[in-house]
């Protein structure tokens, strides 16, 4: 059902982005498979010899689908860019030991067409962009906004609260985000049914 795209795409795009992030020591890996995603604006990292070179991260997916409920499992990050990895990680899925156990990501599924948002070629772009301190276009210190690059396809009731509970949980677990506001395509707020842009308010 979830996790069908291949592993390779994962790291194709991962650039640094915008602001850093405090990483969270969260625990121990396990690995998985999956679509790719990418980053934002990207952000200079000063490097130091005493720098870790891997950051334990946690990943929230889905446990129910009658419920908006998410189960962190652990990852390892091999960037400092934890949130845009967490969410790449997100989107590639639960691996097959996990989905024994009922979890899945309705992200994992989601996504069809080509990126709008600018790839190295030959390869295709992103799946999003992460920007740290904004609200859409506007500076926001400790909100993150998450910007879909593809087409999203919802093929089921409650499975757009299901994405924002995933991506909300997952990026939330690092201190220095606070609120997160996820657009789409077009730059308004994803799967707001009233039409109004209530996340950019």
């Amino acid at each position: 059902m979830h996790n069908r795209m291949p592993w390779g795409r994962i790291l194709v795009g991962l650039v640094v982005i915008a602001g850093t992030l405090t990483v969270a020591a969260c625990g121990t890996s396990s690995g998985a498979t999956g679509r790719s995603a990418a980053t934002a604006t990207p952000a200079t990292v000063t490097a130091t010899t005493s720098a870790p070179s891997s950051y334990p991260i946690k990943v929230y997916f889905s446990n129910n689908p009658g419920t908006f409920g998410s189960t962190p499992v652990n990852r390892i990050s091999p960037t400092p860019q934890v949130g845009t990895y967490a969410i790449m990680m997100l989107i590639a899925g639960p691996t097959p030991e996990e989905r024994a156990t009922g979890l899945f990501s309705e992200l994992n599924d989601a996504f069809s067409g080509p990126s709008t948002c600018l790839g190295s070629l030959p390869v295709d772009g992103p799946d999003f962009t992460l920007t740290l301190n904004m609200k859409g276009a506007t500076p926001e210190q400790g909100t993150a906004t998450l910007k879909f690059c593809r087409p999203t396809t919802l093929p089921g009731e409650g499975t757009g609260g299901r994405i924002k509970a995933e991506i909300n949980a997952t990026l939330l677990q690092f201190p220095s985000i606070k609120k997160v506001v996820i657009l789409g395509q077009n730059g308004t707020c994803w799967d707001d049914l009233s039409g109004q842009n209530q996340c950019l308010k």
